[in-house]
C-alpha cells in the first residue's frame, strides 16, 4: 500500500514542473493565425518550449568582444522580461536560449535592429541585421566590382559619342 501512496504523490507533479518532453503541447488556437504570415504558425506551435537561436557579432570581433556585446543584448532583453539565456559558441556567435519559443520573434526583431548583429538564426531562416551591412559588402565583393566594369565601358562608349558631338558641332561652325 504504500508504494501505491508514493506512486500517486509522483502523480501530483504540476504540469509545468514536468520536463518538457513530457508536458502536453499547448493548445494551439488556429483563430490566431494569419495565414499571410507563416511565423505566425511557428509562433503558436513554439509557445512553452524551448527554442535556441544564433546570433552573429558583426565586424570581426573577438570572443571577449562578442560576450559583451551580447551580454549588453541580454540585459535588455532581461529588463523588457524576456527570460534569455546566453552561451558563446564563435568568436563571433552566441546562442540564445529562450524558455519560451513564443517569444522568439519578438527577441529576434530586437536583435537584428542592433548596431553589432550581422544576422540571426532561427528555425532555419537567417535574418540579416543592422551591422549586416559590413559583412554582407565582403561577401558580395564580386557584383559591384562587375556594375563597376559596366559602369566604365558604358561611361567610355558616352565618352566616344559626347566626342563625336562636340566634332560634329566643330565642323558646323
Amino acid at each position: 500500500a504504500s508504494l501505491l501512496f508514493s506512486k500517486q504523490k509522483d502523480d501530483d507533479i504540476e504540469e509545468g514542473d514536468l520536463p518538457e518532453h513530457k508536458r502536453p503541447p499547448a493548445p494551439i488556437d488556429f483563430s490566431k493565425i494569419d495565414p499571410g504570415k507563416p511565423e505566425s504558425i511557428l509562433k503558436l506551435t513554439k509557445k512553452g518550449k524551448t527554442l535556441m537561436m544564433f546570433v552573429t557579432v558583426s565586424g570581426n570581433p573577438t570572443e571577449k568582444e562578442t560576450e559583451e556585446i551580447t551580454s549588453l543584448w541580454q540585459g535588455s532583453l532581461f529588463n523588457a522580461n524576456y527570460d534569455v539565456q546566453r552561451f558563446i559558441v564563435g568568436s563571433n556567435r552566441a546562442i540564445f536560449m529562450l524558455r519560451d519559443g513564443g517569444y522568439a520573434w519578438e527577441i529576434k526583431d530586437f536583435l537584428i535592429n542592433q548596431e553589432r548583429c550581422a544576422d540571426v538564426t532561427l528555425e532555419g531562416q537567417v535574418y540579416p541585421g543592422k551591422g549586416a551591412d559590413g559583412s554582407e559588402k565582403v561577401k558580395n565583393k564580386t557584383k559591384p566590382e562587375k556594375a563597376k566594369k559596366k559602369k566604365d565601358t558604358e561611361k567610355k562608349s558616352n565618352g566616344v559619342k559626347e566626342d563625336n558631338r562636340a566634332t560634329n558641332q566643330r565642323e558646323e561652325l
